[in-house]
């Protein structure tokens, strides 16, 4: 897979089938678009290509909408999705204030000059270009006049709403696994470095995994959860708590930490993605170590069950 960060970097090879959009978190709605975007462009022997924007068109536009923050992929995390879906090419595009006040004649023009698309693929509610003014009826009629045809997708649904990027998001800063991993059709992961923390697990016999993840990811809600620690080509069940340690701390800095479960290595400095499969309980204060060792072991157990 080609994945360039303008449309200028890009030039013209065989022509190629499109999709234009944010696609975060790549959820079953991108994906099902997606897969019949590659099989048509297999079938014509065309490229299948995603053209996508970093920064996300509405944190440009209105600022963060919500904390914890934004993201539920890097823009490399969207790219390696992507490629797993078959996609040829995908272009990170900035997007600024100059970006936002591109005509929709003079963006899709660029378009057509960078991968030479003939068909394009979306959604119904689809526009681009300066005040959205390139919806699917413009897109319909613009197409006939430069070689393309357009294909609308509908939306696809899970628990009688459709699957949406800010839907997931919610359902991310309310810790509800569940939905998350329907829309999503996998888990919810979250990469980040182990840093060294308060080193307050070791002398209670569980050590933990702090890790440093990228300000602007979106992150579940406080509390911990049964997971799979990924390090290198492994997986370990993990316990991982998400939270301000109010049993030790008064901190108000927010901390992701994870136990691994039957692992002692030193891992300072290697990242490690974690897979979140269940939530197991909101954080609580203890009245003391003891009371908080019992709780953890307790989840320890749990998380056994869940993740065997």
């Amino acid at each position: 897979m080609i994945h360039v960060h303008t449309l200028s970097d890009l030039r013209p090879d065989r022509p190629s089938l499109l999709t234009i959009g944010a696609f975060d978190g790549v959820h079953r709605g991108h994906q099902t678009l997606i897969h019949h975007l590659v099989t048509r462009a297999r079938e014509k022997n065309f490229r299948a290509a995603v053209v996508t924007f970093f920064p996300h068109p509405s944190v440009v536009l209105r600022g963060p909408l919500r904390e914890p923050s934004f993201y539920i992929n890097t823009p490399d995390e969207k790219a390696e999705l992507l490629a797993a879906l078959g996609v040829d090419v995908v272009v990170t595009h900035p997007f600024d204030h100059t970006t936002s006040l591109i005509s929709a004649k003079d963006f899709a023009d660029e378009l057509l000059a960078s991968l030479n698309f003939k068909e394009l693929w979306c959604g119904e509610d689809f526009a681009f270009g300066h005040n959205r003014e390139g919806n699917v009826k413009w897109l319909e009629e613009y197409g006939r006049t430069h070689g393309f045809t357009v294909h609308i997708q509908k939306p696809i649904t899970a628990a009688q709403a459709a699957i949406s990027s800010s839907r997931v998001r919610t359902a991310i800063a309310d810790g509800d696994i569940p939905l998350i991993t329907t829309m999503l059709g996998r888990p919810l992961r979250i990469s980040g470095m182990v840093v060294e923390g308060n080193k307050r697990g070791r002398p209670i016999g569980i050590p933990t995994a702090n890790l440093k993840v990228w300000d602007e990811r979106a992150y579940p809600a406080r509390g911990v959860y049964a997971c799979k620690a990924i390090l290198g080509d492994k997986a370990y069940n993990a316990v991982t708590n998400i939270g301000v340690r109010p049993t030790f701390d008064s901190q108000t800095a927010l901390s992701i930490e994870a136990h691994i479960l039957n692992f002692d290595q030193d891992i300072y400095g290697q990242t490690i993605a974690l897979d979140f499969i269940a939530r197991l309980r909101d954080e609580k204060k203890f009245n003391g170590v003891t009371e908080l060792v019992a709780q953890i072991k307790n989840d320890i157990e749990q998380a056994k069950v869940i993740l065997k």
